[in-house]
């Protein structure tokens, strides 16, 4: 797949969310296959007014590449302020819109997915947002705002010809959150309708979820981003599933605490103890669900972690209970 002239290698796309894909966490996901990280949202008023902890979410590295930067606004002369600004003081490789965010917080500025009600506007804001940007610029969508609203086929369209380099279709509407079940069947067909690379979101959870996705929507990536908490290695799975019709074994508890320690460290480096503890509290037993004594460990972590000494020393105890296991 290539997006402009970058060339994205693999399957995997890792998609943006709010107080996860940071830098440390891109750096750490990379390892994995993940052919294009996106950052967390940044806000375009954010930018123009200065706020520091804004210009924070444009940080990236040599590891973190290709690496697109979301942007989300509301009004095109801010998000052209804004792209000048990024361009002044962060290296990166594409630009994302988002006009997918359900958040009602995002949504009742005009922002997010609020622009699915607005097709003819987004587009013309679009097109002011490419032609001031020097970088590819991508989009993220739903399927409309609500299902009497599905105007997915439209919105696609519009957003290749503002000049979109590449589209990303998470397969809910609006009214649906994060609920419900991404409905890929209603993108069907859409792929043959665009130039542009197609890469479809929602509940990839499995190599087989991203094998269903590509087979009904026939996108060009998948995008992993809740499924991927805490289940990196996910995405080496999908790889090898799409490429070679092999289905990895899931990794052992063992493993899942060495990926836990080493995301722990990182984040810890990048963001100091008492930040990243907190978050990390809310991060970590992503990465022991589904094993034995799960709830008892997150409840663990929620309740008497408050240094990285404190949250080391569960998982280092559980390393040792995990013996010699492979």
């Amino acid at each position: 797949m290539k997006i402009g002239d970058i060339e994205i290698k693999g399957h995997v796309v890792l998609g943006p969310m709010a107080g996860v894909t940071t830098l440390a966490y891109r750096e750490f996901m990379k390892g994995f296959g993940v052919g294009l990280s996106y950052s967390e949202m940044i806000s375009d008023c954010g930018l123009f007014y200065g706020n520091k902890k804004t210009l924070d979410y444009a940080a990236t590295s040599t590891i973190d590449r290709p690496v697109g930067l979301q942007l989300f606004g509301f009004d095109a002369n801010n998000s052209v302020k804004a792209v000048k600004i990024l361009e002044e003081n962060a290296d990166y490789d594409i630009l994302d819109l988002n006009f997918g965010c359900p958040v009602t917080k995002v949504v009742k500025t005009g922002a997010g997915s609020a622009w699915m009600k607005r097709p003819l506007e987004m587009e013309e804001y679009t097109k002011a947002v490419v032609q001031a940007s020097s970088k590819p610029v991508t989009a993220k969508i739903r399927l409309g705002w609500d299902e009497d609203s599905i105007n997915v086929f439209e919105v696609a369209k519009r957003l290749e010809r503002a000049g979109v380099a590449a589209l990303t279709v998470h397969c809910r509407t609006r009214a649906q959150g994060y609920s419900g079940t991404a409905r890929y069947e209603a993108i069907a067909g859409l792929k043959e309708t665009l130039s542009i690379p197609l890469i479809v979101s929602g509940d990839i959870y499995t190599p087989l979820d991203a094998k269903k996705a590509v087979d009904i929507t026939k996108a060009d990536a998948v995008m992993v981003a809740r499924g991927g908490v805490g289940h990196p290695y996910l995405v080496t799975q999908i790889n090898e599933y799409l490429d070679n019709g092999v289905l990895l074994d899931n990794p052992s508890l063992k493993t899942q605490i060495g990926y836990a320690l080493d995301f722990a460290n990182r984040l810890i480096a990048y963001k100091g103890e008492y930040i990243a503890v907190n978050e990390l509290r809310g991060l970590i037993p992503h990465f022991l669900s589904g094993f034995k004594g799960y709830k008892a460990i997150r409840n663990n972590i929620a309740m008497h972690v408050k240094t990285k000494e404190d949250l080391f020393a569960i998982l280092n105890g559980l390393l040792l209970r995990t013996g010699n296991e492979d």
